[in-house]
């Protein structure tokens, strides 16, 4: 969660001389035309995912004639890899912050899904797009699972390290994160009435969650927090 580009080199304008006739641009305002062009190819990939991203539908959502485009971008696949970069580092560092405010195991738990449900709602309608494409190893989407998985594997067992306990076994953290993808997918093909919803998602991860990470010392924390155990009512 193709070619792993970095944002910043995305975002480098292609080298060549400046447009005859025409002052040169301030990083500020350059800045504002690379900005302007990612916002609009993530709306375009929002709507068509990747097979359907093309330089001339970017340019024209984001208002900006041909040229204009290829003096930041060298095709559309660019900017789409600026997007899903800003998307992986913001559920990571989401993630982070989320996992470093907790002061206890329970408390993390939490933290963290309410992390990785604020990240998939700021997604928007691309949330459907993303998923539906993580899997498919012909779109530029799929090597970013790969990475993203990675981070978030990381970074979870160093904050376990940090608070004096050992991480849970590497398999037991990959069935953890596959769930919490496996919940994002189903909230980004949610259909009204088949009962995926914000309380549906943070449950069922609560209990994949306290079922992989929690130790028995952990059980009264959990028994009190709701969403962990289902209801019987």
């Amino acid at each position: 969660m193709g070619t792993d580009v970095k944002a910043d080199d995305a975002l480098t304008p292609a080298a060549g001389p400046a447009r005859r006739g025409r002052p040169p641009q301030s990083p500020a305002e350059a800045e504002a035309v690379r900005a302007r062009i990612v916002a609009a190819t993530a709306a375009v990939f929002a709507e068509r995912g990747s097979r359907g991203l093309s330089v001339a539908l970017i340019i024209e959502r984001a208002g900006i004639a041909r040229p204009t485009f290829y003096r930041y971008f060298g095709n559309a696949e660019a900017p789409l890899q600026a997007v899903l970069d800003a998307s992986d580092h913001a559920l990571a560092d989401g993630l982070q912050a989320a996992l470093d405010g907790a002061q206890d195991e329970v408390q993390m738990v939490v933290s963290g899904i309410d992390a990785y449900l604020a990240w998939a709602r700021g997604h928007g309608p691309a949330l459907r797009p993303l998923f539906s494409e993580l899997h498919d190893p012909n779109s530029p989407v799929s090597p970013h699972r790969e990475r993203t998985l990675g981070m978030l594997r990381a970074r979870l067992i160093d904050r376990f390290e940090r608070l004096g306990r050992t991480p849970p076994p590497a398999p037991d953290i990959d069935v953890l994160l596959n769930t919490f993808e496996y919940v994002g997918f189903r909230i980004a093909t949610a259909e009204p009435g088949d009962g995926v919803d914000a309380d549906w998602a943070r449950h069922t991860m609560a209990r994949v969650a306290a079922a992989l990470l929690a130790t028995p010392a952990d059980l009264p924390a959990v028994l009190a927090e709701p969403g962990f155990l289902r209801s019987t009512r």
